[in-house]
């Protein structure tokens, strides 16, 4: 089986690659953005005429969710044009997608877990170019997951955890919010997720909410990085119940999993034991 990762140097195309010689029995192609830029569909084109993919599994995006308020141009042509370019190829090829979204495709005024079914409803740039992604996709290709996840981390890149604990290390004190609640996932775990999802070949396509268990506000999370690598002292962090941002956010985006784990049977780590398993 042949399998294409796209950005392949981000925090989960790394994560992806760390776990691939558990899979021997899998040929994987990692492509970083400088080998394959999905905004370029000719590139795409040239690609999938040299190589046939079973799988293509995408997990190039624009992230910053702060800048996508001022660059919604890039934003949309990554998340949205990017996603559209990837779907009419793997069509062509008869290449199952692999699409990773987002729990900020919800407005965050439920206060109960989203499920698949709910109304997406995103309120900053970089949730409407995730949610346009998807719909390009489900418009395009039935052969096709998208996973929904939420508040991403790993040791890698730049993501809240690392922040945190660079903060502390510059010797900083840090003020964090208590307004947002979600889930932090480990993208070491989504990315075994992926990779058993591929293995299962269960082609039961659609959208799948994936998180870690558990709720947090972002203040939660801060203090937990901090106990679980012992730095919590009583002056280094601060919570507080606003927290100015250029982007709006969800109040509530914790995703329900339960569509997933039915399906897939996959058991679902507490986000707190699943931080300790990146904790040196």
């Amino acid at each position: 089986m042949k399998i294409v990762i796209t950005g392949a140097n981000g925090q989960l195309g790394k994560c992806i690659r760390d776990i691939s010689n558990h899979y021997p029995e899998y040929n994987f192609l990692f492509l970083g953005r400088k080998e394959l830029d999905i905004v370029n569909k000719e590139a795409i084109r040239v690609l999938f005429d040299k190589e046939e993919f079973d799988y293509c599994v995408n997990t190039a995006a624009y992230t910053n969710v702060e800048k996508a308020e001022s660059e919604k141009e890039k934003a949309f042509l990554v998340n949205g044009d990017g996603v559209k370019n990837l779907a009419k190829q793997c069509k062509k090829n008869n290449t199952t997608l692999i699409q990773i979204s987002t729990d900020y495709v919800f407005d965050g005024k439920k206060r109960a877990p989203y499920t698949e079914k709910d109304p997406t409803n995103p309120v900053n740039v970089y949730g409407a170019s995730k949610l346009e992604g998807e719909k390009a996709l489900q418009e395009i290709l039935k052969k096709h997951y998208i996973i929904r996840t939420s508040w991403l981390y790993s040791q890698y890149g730049q993501n809240f955890y690392n922040t945190i604990l660079r903060f502390v290390n510059e010797g900083k004190s840090i003020t964090v919010t208590t307004e947002q609640t979600g889930t932090p996932t480990n993208a070491n775990d989504l990315a075994e997720v992926i990779l058993n999802i591929i293995a299962s070949d269960s082609k039961k396509y659609g959208i799948y909410n994936y998180s870690n268990e558990g709720e947090a506000t972002w203040y939660d999370f801060a203090k937990e990085i901090l106990t679980q690598t012992g730095q919590l002292t009583q002056t280094n962090l601060v919570k507080t119940d606003y927290y100015r941002t250029f982007a709006q956010r969800p109040v509530f985006s914790v995703l329900n999993t339960e569509k997933f784990t039915e399906v897939f049977g996959f058991l679902l780590p507490s986000w707190e034991k699943s931080l300790k398993k990146i904790i040196p």
